[in-house]
């Protein structure tokens, strides 16, 4: 791939610093969705296995514009760490103040940090903040395990590579690799099926794929409000309403026309749901997509966005039979990989 993974760091009794990504739902103070730490365990029990000295577990949580913020500590996080580590002593740490040090806090193998962005310097890609943090843990390696902040150039995903030796996490080559296979090598037939509701966050994946793409189909509020395609793009023609008129998810005839492109296609990508599913009276078209694409043997599939992955989740709780090569955690970046832009958190990882 052209990047430095954790298996070439030499890790056996070094502290590792490690920028997972743990912004998960939340609900009073409750996890609701823990899709995104159970991600982060095959990087952990690696690190684990090989003999890392303290693994120092660093991430934000929502938009408290570097202010503190309790509603968006990342305890519960720690405390369901502790549930899907069993027999693993976790601490959980406040950010360290300037020149303290918290590295020897206790005996714990796993250290999580507060949210990094009750401080300013995260966002700001301050490299002052991220250096405070390395010097109060004696962190002597830089694993890249957040795909979803990957996009941004901030203190844990850019200036940090000014400080450390920077390695990519097994979650992030997972993601790279395939993400990398369809954006770059696909096999044909290609479709790429677009919804949701933003249609000027779609438009690079449009765009990128235009060519690409054996057939694009456009569902959801996108097509609702009357996007217009092109040649190979399909723009839902129907819709089921509510009794205002409000068209909330596509209607039969464009279930049934999506789900013959999907019967032909190798390589699938899907991002953006195509009704608003959290109203299970509209979540049909969305259900039968999901369901069709995770019965597929013979394609490469790939389903992004935050919106969606949950959905796809959610739904594979219940029908655990569907299966998908890629559920990816990355939102934005995920869609920015996919369109061809550079990521500064895959860049600092490049090999030279």
């Amino acid at each position: 791939m052209g990047y430095l993974t954790v298996r070439d760091a030499d890790v056996k009794d070094k502290v590792v610093l490690v920028r997972v990504d743990y912004n998960v739902p939340m609900k009073d103070g409750k996890i609701t969705d823990d899709l995104r730490i159970r991600a982060s365990l095959p990087t952990l029990s690696y690190l684990l296995e090989a003999g890392t000295k303290k693994i120092i577990l660093i991430s934000h949580l929502g938009r408290p514009e570097g202010k503190n913020n309790p509603e968006l500590t990342l305890a519960p996080v720690a405390e369901e760490l502790r549930k899907l580590l069993p027999g693993q002593k976790i601490s959980f740490c406040l950010l360290p103040e300037k020149g303290e040090k918290i590295g020897e806090v206790d005996d714990a193998k796993i250290v999580l940090l507060e949210n990094l962005r009750f401080d300013a310097g995260e966002e700001g890609n301050s490299a002052d903040f991220i250096k405070n943090i390395i010097d109060a843990v004696d962190a002597e390696v830089y694993v890249q395990d957040g795909f979803a902040v990957a996009h941004r150039a901030h203190a844990s995903t850019d200036a940090v590579a000014k400080f450390l030796p920077v390695y990519m996490g097994l979650l992030l080559e997972k993601e790279v690799i395939n993400l990398e296979k369809v954006a770059k090598n696909p096999e044909k037939p290609v479709l790429l099926i677009i919804g949701g509701a933003k249609v000027d966050d779609k438009k690079p994946l449009i765009e990128k794929f235009a060519n690409k793409a054996g057939q694009i189909a456009v569902g959801g509020k996108i097509a609702a409000d009357g996007y217009v395609g092109g040649n190979n793009i399909y723009v839902a023609e129907d819709f089921d309403e509510d009794t205002n008129g409000a068209k909330l998810d596509i209607g039969p005839f464009a279930t049934v026309k999506i789900t013959g492109f999907i019967a032909d296609a190798k390589t699938i990508i899907w991002n953006g749901l195509l009704g608003k599913a959290e109203d299970p009276a509209y979540a049909t078209a969305s259900t039968i997509v999901a369901e069709m694409i995770g019965e597929k043997e013979d394609a490469e599939t790939v389903i992004c966005g935050g919106d969606t992955t949950g959905f796809v989740e959610n739904l594979m709780k219940d029908h655990p039979n569907l299966k998908y090569s890629l559920v990816s955690t990355g939102g934005g970046a995920a869609l920015e990989f996919l369109a061809g832009k550079k990521l500064p958190g895959l860049e600092v990882v490049k090999k030279n």
